[in-house]
Parts: structure tokens; C-alpha cells; sequence
């Protein structure tokens, strides 16, 4: 069972003016090969989950930028310590997406000035690192935000934070979409309109900065601290095989 979301009509964008879409918008700035890895998070399961839509949109550009895209569905994913070490096959599947990934973008509805608890566990389900493997340090992120009232920015400033704790490279850009009710139609779709735009703008900076920082990944999150911590480990590691042959 794969917890991947179709997206339907991803080469469908009625919002966007393709006059105006670069399709160079990396060169110069890194290897373009293989595309861009990029998984999506959105923060609400219900039916017409605005979060989602927007996040759909997002994976629509993202594809005709060049980059390679995945939807994760957190329908069934477990809180946190809710199962026993985590063992559950929806944290499994979601922290190989996120190791498979090498940019993510985040977005959460506003719920009571903050994001939703299903943003956030998808989130505290991703640790620093789990059996030397790290799923989210190095990688670019983009946040991005649905909020039913007037504009705010409450959502995008704590996934910034929680981007920041996970050691992530968060762009400049985000996004966020007020009074989201108004901004798709019936069928799911964004409206062209000046928060659409903004989308594609994030989108575009989030292809550029996954491609700029591409191969320095594991040198930008090199860390005296964590060297020095692994020497640690190595000497008393020593010390206890030692102890085990004496």
C-alpha cells in the first residue's frame, strides 16, 4: 500500500501564464541532473483540504520546472508515541520519502494562529537522524500556508522555525493564502489571481536553491560538534571491545 497521493491533471495549469515561465530558471547554478527531488506535505484531512490543493498546485510547477514530485497522505499516520518505537508502516513510508527527497515543501491550513496537529506530526515523525541516515538536514524546504480569515503568516513563521530545528535550508520566499475558500473553484482548482502567483514564485526559488546547494548537502550540515561526538562514541566503543576480549 502506498501512501503516495495521485495528482490529477498535472499538466493541466489554467492559472498560469506560460508566456512567462522560464524553463532555465537553474542553469548556471548547478547540475541539472537527475531532477530535483521534492516531496510535499500538507496538513488537513479532510475532503476539500485547501492545504492539499495548494500543495497540488505547487507539485504541478514543480513538474514543469523539471523535478521529480511526491504527495504524502497522512491519512493513517499514527501520533507521535502513539505506537511503540514508532513502528508503524505509515512513519516507515514516510521517512523514505523524506530520505529519497532532497528539497521539501510544507503547508499547513492556520488553525487557531498555529498548524494543524497533523502538520506537525508528520513533522516530529521525521527525526535528525535514525540509524545514521538523516532525513531532513541539508535538504531546502518551502513553506507555504491556507488560512480561512484575513492574511497571516503565524503558520509559515513556525514552519520556518521547525525548518530551522530540523537543519534544513529554508528559502527566503513563502507563501500564504487567505480566505483559500475563495481562491479554488468547484473542481479543485486555484483561480489565477496575485497568490497564485506568489506560488509559482516560491516554486521557481525552491527549484533554484535545491539546485545551487546540490552536492554540498553533507558539508553545509558538517558539524565540529558532531565529529567530536562520533569520536566519542568510536573510543568507547574501543574500550568496551576491549574490556569484552580481556
Amino acid at each position: 500500500m502506498s501512501r503516495l497521493r495521485r495528482l490529477p491533471d498535472p499538466d493541466l495549469m489554467p492559472a498560469l501564464d506560460r508566456a512567462m515561465v522560464r524553463h532555465d530558471l537553474a542553469a548556471g547554478l548547478g547540475p541539472l541532473n537527475p531532477p530535483p527531488r521534492i516531496l510535499l506535505l500538507y496538513g488537513s484531512l479532510r475532503a476539500r483540504s485547501f492545504s492539499r490543493l495548494a500543495v497540488e498546485e505547487a507539485a504541478r510547477l514543480l513538474i514543469l520546472f523539471g523535478a521529480e514530485v511526491r504527495i504524502f497522505d497522512p491519512s493513517d499516520l499514527p501520533l507521535p508515541d502513539q505506537v511503540e518505537g514508532d513502528d508503524h508502516p505509515a512513519v516507515h513510508e514516510l521517512r523514505e520519502h523524506a530520505l529519497w527527497s532532497e528539497a521539501m515543501v510544507w503547508c499547513s491550513p492556520e488553525r487557531h494562529g498555529q498548524i494543524t496537529g497533523i502538520m506537525k506530526a508528520q513533522i516530529d515523525h521525521l527525526p535528525l537522524e535514525f540509524g545514521g541516515k538523516r532525513p531532513t538536514q541539508g535538504r531546502t524546504l518551502a513553506v507555504m500556508q491556507v488560512s480561512g480569515g484575513s492574511q497571516s503568516f503565524n503558520a509559515v513563521n513556525t514552519l520556518r522555525l521547525l525548518g530551522r530545528w530540523m537543519r534544513m535550508i529554508t528559502i527566503p520566499n513563502q507563501s500564504s493564502v487567505a480566505m483559500a475558500f475563495k481562491e479554488f473553484g468547484e473542481d479543485g482548482r486555484m483561480r489565477a489571481s496575485s497568490y497564485y502567483d506568489r506560488i509559482v514564485d516560491v516554486m521557481e526559488e525552491l527549484v533554484r536553491f535545491t539546485i545551487l546547494t546540490r552536492g554540498h548537502a553533507d558539508q553545509l550540515v558538517d558539524r565540529y560538534s558532531e565529529r567530536k561526538a562520533a569520536i566519542l562514541r568510536r573510543d568507547a566503543d574501543k574500550d568496551l571491545a576491549t574490556q569484552a576480549v580481556g
